[in-house]
């Protein structure tokens, strides 16, 4: 019998935090595809004023925002904090966006006539949002949806709904009309059914390789409908020829347990010079065992809260222990703290020498170490995936940047930064496993209008000059 409400808790205490009965995704839909012509056709001064509404609401909530975030995804309120603030940012990076990229002008075009360039929206757009970052993620497409005059139907994940539910009520509070943002709470079956819902015009994903992979085929067989896919990493991190190793360790601690690893981001795998190894590991090793890990509100703030659920710390856990049943060495070993709860320590292996290399995100934080004598060994590791979302490079040497920058295979490529905390001011993509080329963030405008030409004429005025017979 399906599930009829779907309840979350907080992953620090276990407590109940929020309940909602599940929704339907034929109902929602509908209200959508009632509502979204309605809201394309008003100008697009009155959308930017709404979403600048929106921003404003956002900012005048934003601490119960932030709280709730904090609460239901486990991270540290601080880092809840930055999250909203990245939700009222991106109304102004949109707005530019939609102006630069999928604005309105003129062509040259011969005399007499007049070349056009518009955006249409798609019609119904379907979002179906991460827990990692509830608000962000989701915002990210729903945003720039709504500029270019589409109706959205935002599922959130079922571990992070109220998350959501707020992030939605914001959008009916700055005036957006409520048929224009519907809201479908449920799990995996809500999820699906909105996925394949013939009453949707393109779907924008944020999620697991795995769900990206399954919808990319289901849509193979709907060309006429929008995808956009934002999956998963398993990013390198390099460090090579470089003194800073007090700071190439804070930069890999920083890509690899910000938000307890679980972001599509984070540094999956350290590949380090030989050379290196031993002085960049004393340097790692003091300052993991300086991290706070606890709970959202503790004081002093931890660096990392829990991992979402026991279920995802019972995956790592086992995850870990493979890794080091194929030969990987446990240089800090992953941990459960406090039993029963899912709050895990930092955890560093050394795969050199393991006779199996996983290629998988491991969404937390386990860190893989892979020794190398060269550069160019160094390089083949780093790719040495399906995927391809983020990549950085540590050194001194700007002509091994110039190579790194060259050879990666990678959507984001940085040198001398952690592989997360991505600009929404830039595209945001990968490749491989990690995307179907369509970035977000600043280039998300390209997938919620698609372009129209028109050659125009203000007069019926033509002729035919060849291929008739003289009579």
């Amino acid at each position: 019998m399906p599930e009829q409400e779907l309840l979350s808790t907080e992953p620090a205490t276990g407590t109940l935090l929020w309940r909602h009965p599940v929704g339907d995704a034929d109902r929602e839909v509908a209200i959508a595809r009632a509502h979204w012509a309605a809201w394309a056709s008003r100008p697009l001064e009155e959308r930017v004023e709404a979403l600048r509404r929106f921003a404003a609401v956002v900012r005048e909530r934003a601490e119960a925002f932030a709280d709730l975030i904090a609460r239901e995804t486990g991270k540290p309120l601080w880092e809840a904090r930055t999250e909203v603030d990245t939700v009222i940012g991106k109304v102004a990076i949109s707005i530019a966006s939609q102006a630069e990229r999928a604005g309105q002008r003129q062509i040259d075009a011969p005399a007499n006539t007049r070349l056009a360039l518009r955006h249409k929206p798609h019609g119904v757009l379907a979002v179906l949002g991460p827990y990692n970052f509830p608000a962000h993620l989701p915002n990210g497409h729903i945003v720039p949806a709504l500029l270019a005059g589409n109706a959205v139907v935002f599922k959130p994940s079922e571990k992070t709904p109220a998350a959501g539910a707020f992030l939605v009520d914001c959008y009916r509070a700055a005036g957006i009309p409520e048929g224009c943002v519907r809201l479908l709470i449920g799990g995996a079956d809500a999820g699906k059914a909105l996925a394949g819902h013939p009453g949707i015009d393109g779907l924008l994903f944020t999620g697991s390789a795995g769900t990206g992979i399954a919808l990319n085929r289901q849509f193979a067989e709907h060309p006429e409908k929008i995808l956009a896919l934002e999956m998963g990493g398993n990013n390198p991190i390099l460090v090579w020829d470089t003194q800073a190793l007090s700071s190439a360790a804070a930069l890999v601690v920083q890509s690899a347990f910000t938000s307890a690893g679980q972001r599509c981001t984070a540094a999956r795998r350290l590949i380090v010079d030989e050379a290196l190894f031993e002085p960049l590991m004393a340097e790692l090793d003091t300052l993991i065992g300086r991290i706070i890990v606890g709970a959202p509100h503790d004081d002093p703030q931890p660096f990392m809260g829990p991992v979402i659920d026991n279920q995802a710390a019972d995956m790592l856990i086992d995850a870990a222990g493979k890794l080091v049943a194929l030969g990987g060495r446990a240089l800090r070993p992953l941990t459960r703290p406090i039993e029963g709860r899912p709050f895990l320590t930092p955890a560093v292996i050394d795969m050199t020498d393991a006779h199996e290399k996983v290629d998988a995100e491991l969404f937390g934080p386990v860190l893989q170490v892979f020794r190398k004598a060269d550069f160019d060994a160094a390089i083949k590791e780093a790719n040495d995936t399906r995927y391809g979302l983020s990549a950085s490079l540590i050194s001194d040497n700007p002509a091994l940047y110039d190579r790194f920058w060259a050879e990666i295979r990678a959507g984001i490529v940085n040198w001398n930064k952690p592989t997360n905390g991505a600009s929404s001011a830039a595209p945001f993509g990968g490749v491989g496993w990690s995307g179907n080329h369509r970035p977000s963030a600043f280039y998300a405008s390209d997938y919620c209008a698609y372009p129209v030409v028109s050659s125009e004429a203000e007069q019926v005025q033509a002729m035919m000059g060849i291929g008739l017979r003289n009579d």
